[in-house]
């Protein structure tokens, strides 16, 4: 018997990758700091995202999908 797999668990058994779950990082506790430091953070997201998949980290959410969800997170 071969045992079922969902779609992350075969990325990361076919190329080693290293998942990241939808939701990650949470940026809820920023949406009370002022609009000028949410958008510093937004921008800090956005490179550690490029960062990380640069060094082969697969996210589950597309790039839009994760762009979407902090900026609505960040109430920007």
């Amino acid at each position: 018997m071969t045992p079922t797999t969902t779609h992350a668990q075969a990325l990361q058994q076919r190329a080693g990758a290293l998942i990241i779950p939808s939701g990650w990082p949470s940026c809820d506790l920023f949406k009370l700091f002022p609009e000028a430091a949410r958008w510093q953070f937004y921008e800090w997201a956005k490179q550690q995202r490029t960062f990380l998949e640069q060094h082969g980290w697969v996210f589950e959410e597309s790039y839009d999908q994760y762009v979407r969800r902090v900026c609505e997170e960040l109430q920007l």
